[in-house]
């Protein structure tokens, strides 16, 4: 029986409540609704317990059969969450089964035991009803139940035929008559439903076409052969995975399902984990590419891997790399002495599908891991798991899309060091390997010294499926010392990092060449306006706020309200209660909803937990756990005045510091003062107020109407602007982020540069450069040609565009590009005519205005030939000359949320001063080798940016009802 959803759960407490001694004489009800199919096998099991009660001396107990409650939201949920549908999928199903029921219920044996009411106003199943009650005889044992206010002529021809009717409606004090009008809604909703008999019913007559449509799908649901097993059957106790998946293109991804936690078998799933009690003898090593050293030292286990919830139990201990280990790795790293770089991409694509099930097979062993040594409950650690396989299977796919690219020869970089941190131990690190793998670089990772035991655990999966030790090096080390020498090392050509804004900074600023790909800090705010819906801002804002303790990089920290909802005592006190109930303890209690910090409280957060500044309240004061110094229950901070500490810095910690607003914009202006830009939340019902925010805020991750964590593998791509990143920006989780990880050249024999060029300003400079023919360099004018035609295609069909590949039901998530307000274009003495028209070019295909800069002894022929061929460009391209020096003060002086870009020609090409000013102001250079492909060449010119709207109201879809969304299984 273990298979029945929360349905079953429902029965079972019905029946054990029931049981209990005393209440053997209490008669109580449950209502069973026919769109579950396994409604019918819940109804049999409780009618035979109802006789044992019976037979015992017992009342007789009641089920109330209704068909259906909110379908709406169930096909919501199932479409979002990746789940089959609970209830039938088509109303004719429902009709079969509820007619089954009321044949099971209204027997004469059955009746005994169980009191039966009918509740529908669907004609026919009444008048079914009264048939089946008069053939058994059953008097007052059922009972006809019909909402008052609806179809009254139908409740008065009932009335006429038996006394056994009973009127119902919603009655609640005043305070609560939001709830009321929302039922009321939901009613009248699902009564006006197309294949709703309601909606026919007032107008319905005797013969007319309608009610001959209504009789047949009355008369056929009999015929109908329907199943009575639940819809849902997911186990993680049982399932099995074998042989990996297809791979499918990027944009076909289907993500993977979470744990459904309403399903009986995966509660008992999750208390094998949590009952796991592993001893601490672990000893985890170092896994380099090369052999031991014969000179080195017995191996040591100076590490200890901790329990956040169990203060001083360790869990494991490990090896610390030194100096000598790091150089170690990274000579064998380059070496690459399993041939990973050479492998070709299919080869290198099978092992990772096979990492992937490796992944499905490890969940339990995963979320066990950062249960014992993250903190996490499995509520938190569980979508980590689906994410990471996500990542793997997604970017296998989209990496081959950049090797397979006729026009474009793609390379691995070499050496990829893997920095994660320790909130998201199996995601984060799971997506950096499996990115730069994909890409066909070796890896060195360099796990969260925190979460130690998670990173061996992830690397076991990677390492089974057949990824060589050589090609994934395991190196846990201090961040000081060998860590700094590791990241700094020469020979490491890429460091992907998720951490602090301070540490991507000091990187930058010990190695101003390093290729750092960086996501940091975020200080991110919800906004919630007078006309929204304030009861589901305070569910999204108290799980966005405190999940995982609020130690999540995209945790809401700030709650703006509009003065409105600022000054509503009863919006206050609903918030701060939702924040109380929420329960605090060890992860290893599966009724934690809020787990143990990392360590204890130090720093910032240690100050945003015990100290207020002028002007502000605790309207929730958090406080310390028992003895545990790492548990600390939820803080709500009120009067935070904008510009003070508590608004401007990143705590990392369960607090949600609430300010006031009185108009839109002045809300805009406190998210972009704090100078982050990871995630930002809206919740409002005014269209108008949505747009607006997106234009206004500057963050990587919009979220309207829903909280702001929980981003999905390219549902959501992931990533910040300002200081929440460094490097280019381009999002984990979406198609451009393996392109980091690749050193790409153009294949000029594969270029077509006659086809047509589908850009007003474009085609200007094809026409000039066409007329110049044989005054450039031979060949130029053609791989110009093919520049321009390939940027005007990839801008038009990509990048000038939003996507939403899931199209889902209720849910927008569009995945979409912010073009820079002004580039500048960069001339080296070493630039030829080809580097500088196609950067002109790219710039000028995003709509950004081109500035074309050099310094005096580079005004070169080409500078005066682009000005002669872009005079109808007007005053969209402007040539100025200025020095390095200059550039370097123009870079000291740009804001954090700058709105332009320096581009360079190549790497070597940046004078070493001015790369270090771009360090020391956490400025991206975009440096790559210019390219005539518009698939990779524009990725420099442009910001990422997803936006994520849930436009349902409790399933309701509304104006959008009718379009073409991904339905449920």
């Amino acid at each position: 029986m273990e298979e029945y959803r929360d349905l079953r759960l429902t029965a079972q407490a019905f029946m054990d409540t029931l049981d209990r001694p005393g209440l053997e004489g209490v008669t109580a009800g449950i209502a069973l609704q026919a769109y579950l199919p396994d409604s019918a096998r819940v109804q049999r099991e409780i009618t035979a317990w109802a006789q044992r009660r019976v037979d015992a001396g017992g009342a007789p107990v009641t089920i109330r059969m209704v068909k259906g409650a909110n379908m709406e939201m169930e096909r919501v949920e199932a479409s979002q969450r990746g789940w089959p549908q609970a209830p039938f999928r088509t109303k004719r199903e429902t009709d079969a089964n509820y007619k089954r029921m009321l044949r099971e219920a209204l027997r004469p044996e059955n009746l005994a035991a169980v009191r039966i009411g009918v509740a529908s106003h669907n004609l026919f199943d009444l008048a079914y009803g009264l048939v089946l009650a008069a053939e058994s005889q059953a008097g007052d044992r059922v009972q006809f139940e019909m909402l008052e206010g609806m179809a009254n002529h139908q409740r008065r021809a009932l009335l006429e035929r038996t006394r056994q009717v009973l009127l119902y409606a919603p009655a609640c004090p005043k305070e609560g008559f939001l709830n009321a009008i929302g039922y009321l809604i939901r009613r009248l909703d699902e009564n006006t439903g197309p294949e709703n008999f309601l909606r026919h019913a007032f107008k319905l007559e005797v013969g007319s076409p309608e009610w001959d449509v209504l009789e047949r799908g009355f008369r056929e649901a009999f015929q109908l052969d329907i199943d009575d097993a639940p819809r849902r059957t997911q186990n993680r106790l049982t399932e099995y995975f074998d042989a990996s998946r297809a791979e499918a293109d990027w944009d076909a991804l289907e993500n993977e399902p979470d744990t459904d936690w309403s399903l009986s078998a995966n509660g008992a799933w999750a208390q094998s984990i949590a009952a796991r009690q592993e001893a601490g003898t672990m000893e985890i090593p170092l896994v380099m590419a090369v052999g031991e050293n014969p000179d080195a030292s017995p191996p040591s286990f100076p590490g200890r891997c901790l329990d956040p919830s169990r203060p001083g139990m360790v869990l494991a201990r490990y090896a610390l790399a030194n100096g000598a280990d790091v150089e170690r790795a990274v000579a064998g790293a380059r070496a690459d002495a399993s041939g990973w770089r050479i492998l070709g991409v299919d080869a290198r694509n099978e092992i990772l599908g096979q990492v992937a099930q490796e992944l499905r097979r490890a969940r339990a062993d995963l979320m066990w891991a950062a249960l014992a040594n993250g903190g996490k409950t499995l509520t938190e650690s569980d979508p980590e798991v689906s994410e990471a396989i996500d990542f793997v299977e997604f970017y296998r796919a989209s990496a081959r899309s950049y090797f397979e690219q006729p026009a474009l020869q793609a390379m691995p970089r070499g050496v990829v060091v893997v920095v994660p941190p320790w909130n998201f131990p199996i995601a984060i690190p799971c997506g950096g390997m499996a990115a730069a793998l994909a890409a066909g670089n070796t890896v060195i990772l360099k796990p969260a010294s925190d979460t130690v035991l998670v990173a061996w655990e992830l690397c076991q999966c990677f390492w089974r499926a057949g990824v060589p030790p050589a090609a994934l090096q395991f190196l846990p080390c201090p961040g000081r010392g060998a860590g700094a020498q590791l990241v700094a090392h020469p020979h490491v050509d890429a460091v992907i990092l998720t951490g602090g804004t301070e540490t991507a900074w000091h990187m930058m600023k010990a190695r101003p060449e390093l290729r750092l790909f960086a996501e940091t800090g975020g200080k991110n705010a919800t906004l919630v306006t007078a006309l929204s819906d304030r009861e589901l801002a305070i569910k999204h804002v108290v799980q966005s706020a405190f999940g995982h303790s609020g130690q999540k990089c995209s945790a809401t920290s700030l709650l703006l309200l509009e003065g409105e909802v600022y000054d509503d005592d009863e919006f206050k006190r609903m918030l701060c209660d939702a924040v109380q109930s929420l329960s605090v303890g060890s992860a290893w209690d599966l009724q934690t909803r809020v787990g143990p910090l990392i360590r204890p409280p130090s720093g910032d957060l240690e100050t945003a937990l015990k100290t207020l500044e002028p002007g502000e309240s605790w309207a929730v004061l958090p406080r310390q756990i028992g003895e545990n110094p790492n548990l600390w229950s939820p803080g709500v901070k009120y009067g935070v005045s904008a510009g003070s500490f508590t608004h401007r810095t990143e705590f990392f910690g369960p607090v949600l510091a609430v300010m006031r607003f009185d108009r839109l914009d002045e809300a805009i202006a406190m998210v972009n003062q704090t100078g982050y830009g990871l995630t930002s939340g809206l919740h409002s019902l005014d269209e108008r107020e949505h747009a607006r925010w997106i234009a206004g805020v500057s963050a990587g991750n919009l979220y309207i109407n829903r909280g702001t964590t929980g981003a999905i593998v390219l549902r959501q791509p992931f990533g910040g602007l300002g200081r929440s990143v460094f490097g280019p920006g381009l999002k984990a989780g979406g198609p451009n982020y393996v392109a980091q990880f690749l050193k790409f050249a153009d294949r000029p024999a594969a270029v077509q540069s006659d086809a047509p060029v589908p850009h007003p300003d474009l085609q200007s400079l094809a026409s000039q450069i066409t007329r110049l023919g044989d005054a450039m360099p031979p060949g130029m004018a053609a791989r110009l040609l093919a520049a321009l035609q390939s940027y005007a295609v990839w801008w038009r069909d990509e990048f000038s565009r939003s996507h939403d590949h899931f199209r889902l039901l209720g849910q927008d998530n569009f995945r979409r590009y912010l073009p820079f307000k002004e580039i500048r274009v960069r001339v080296s003495e070493r630039d030829d005519i080809f580097d500088i028209f196609a950067r002109a070019a790219a710039a000028r295909v995003t709509g950004a205005r081109v500035l074309v800069s050099f310094a005096p002894r580079c005004a070169t022929r080409a500078v005066d030939l682009l000005s002669q061929t872009t005079e109808a460009w007007a005053g969209r391209i402007e040539f100025i000359e200025e020095s390095d020096s200059a550039i370097e003060d123009l870079i000291r002086s740009w804001p954090v949320h700058a709105d332009d870009r320096l581009r360079f020609a190549a790497p070597d090409r940046v004078p070493p001063a001015l790369r270090s000013a771009a360090a020391e102001s956490a400025v991206s250079l975009a440096d790559e080798p210019v390219l005539a492909h518009g698939r990779v060449e524009l990725l420099w010119y442009l910001r990422e940016q997803s936006l994520c709207s849930d436009y349902h109201r409790y399933g309701n879809l509304g104006a959008r009802a009718g379009e073409t969304r991904r339905e449920p299984v």
